[in-house]
């Protein structure tokens, strides 16, 4: 891990610190999607198979659940099989207590607007598969959208590598109410959402996760015509730890190394105030990877580490603000004191017992959360992402006789005689 002081760096060298790794905005990577997003628009089912089978592995297949997830079943322990109930039982209760109420404001007499919700209509749900089949995803994407009351859930995931369904996304899928997953992944999936590909539905929006050529994907599609939205920029993961010299180097290690083993591209950082916690950080860590399954890929992402050594607290926040961390977690004795100063993250872990593993599993809150910066403006999932606010207003016959000659005189201003044509219509119509 590099270690750099804060105060000793100029401008350039703090934005240097804090830049994302090279390869996500690798342009041979973005034309090798848009390559692949632009056949699966132009030759359909067709192009999204032959994709399939260079990268995937096999053809798309639209697999039912109901077989694969009792194969999950039988895999897991009676543990296991709580743990993963317990899960969905928290994200369903956390995402549908989050329903917004509709409301409404007289903003005048007799003028009434109100803000009421309506689901999205049909979106796709991407999980990552494949080497890391992640189940917990599908749990955070569908779970939140069946409490929006979506009509459609279309799930697509990379198959295994030995082909077929992972049985543990057959489960979750299962829990979820979902009936059926699509074995496929990459660009084309995401190309196949977008616009549609043989018994592929189009959908109008889609969520989830995955590596830096999904996110491209997402990206992409979003900006062409008739495009889907999508939920955010979202792709390898990042966290940012700040630690104060109280705080327990094996607990702030463990946190690091539990995002660098998700990919090679995901970055972690330390900022703190303490040399000494730094130094015992950096010292466990590179013994603690060496130890881990996935011990090769914490080590590749380990080289995009960071430990950034700040003056205080208040200034560690200033910096992770400036980053938009995915995760950051406050690994310091008096956290409430800080999260009112935090502007910019995707989750928020306050106090040292908040690990980001229970968020990515069983909090209840989604772990799909903006990457790249995109904390600045984004916000991760959650039930909202899956409603629409649609605004509704009502004027009664008093209330049109007072504002119909100010709307007309509004319209007049900016040329459009139609416009003041049809408000002063209604005076006739309101009249006593």
């Amino acid at each position: 891990m590099q270690r750099l002081s804060w105060n000793r760096l100029g401008l350039p060298e703090r934005r240097a610190v804090l830049a994302r790794p090279q390869q996500r905005s690798d342009a041979a990577l973005h034309a090798a999607v848009r390559a692949i997003v632009d056949d699966v628009r132009a030759r359909g089912w067709d192009a999204a198979a032959g994709h399939a089978v260079r990268l995937d592995g096999e053809a798309p297949r639209r697999v039912e659940v109901r077989e694969a997830a009792e194969a999950g079943r039988r895999m897991l322990a009676a543990d296991q099989l709580e743990a993963l109930t317990l899960a969905a039982r928290n994200i369903a209760a956390f995402h549908e207590g989050s329903l917004p109420a509709e409301h409404a404001v007289e903003t005048m007499p007799g003028l009434v607007v109100r803000k009421v919700w309506r689901p999205v209509d049909s979106v796709g749900l991407y999980i990552p598969g494949g080497k890391t089949p992640l189940f917990s995803t599908l749990m955070m994407l569908a779970l939140p959208a069946r409490a929006a009351g979506v009509s459609q859930i279309v799930a697509v995931t990379p198959p295994r590598p030995d082909g077929g369904l992972d049985p543990l996304i057959a489960l979750a899928a299962e829990l979820c109410g979902i009936d059926a997953v699509w074995t496929i992944g990459g660009p084309q999936a995401i190309a196949a959402l977008a616009f549609g590909a043989g018994d592929i539905p189009a959908v109008a929006k889609i969520c989830g996760p995955g590596n830096a050529y999904v996110a491209e994907a997402k990206t992409y599609v979003a900006g062409l015509p008739g495009g889907p939205a999508i939920d955010m920029p979202a792709g390898p993961s990042e966290l940012l730890v700040i630690a104060d010299d109280g705080a327990d180097p094996e607990l702030v290690a463990a946190d690091l190394l539990s995002q660098a083993e998700h990919d090679a591209s995901a970055q972690v950082l330390l900022v703190t105030p303490s040399e000494r916690l730094a130094d015992a950080v950096e010292a466990r860590i590179g013994e603690r990877a060496a130890t881990l399954p996935r011990g090769d890929i914490a080590s590749a992402s380990l080289a995009n580490a960071r430990i950034v050594v700040a003056s205080g607290l208040e200034e560690a926040v200033e910096i992770a603000n400036l980053y938009a961390p995915e995760h950051l977690s406050l690994a310091i004795e008096n956290p409430d004191r800080l999260v009112p100063l935090v502007r910019n993250a995707g989750a928020v872990f306050a106090g040292r017992l908040a690990a980001e593993t229970f968020g990515d599993y069983l909090a209840g809150s989604s772990h799909v959360l903006p990457t790249d910066g995109a904390a600045r403006s984004w916000s991760g999932i959650s039930v909202h992402s899956f409603l629409k606010a649609v605004t509704v207003q009502t004027v009664t016959p008093e209330a049109a006789r007072a504002i119909a000659g100010p709307a007309a005189a509004l319209a007049r201003m900016e040329g459009l005689e139609a416009h003041a044509r049809a408000a002063d219509a209604r005076l006739e119509e309101a009249r006593p």
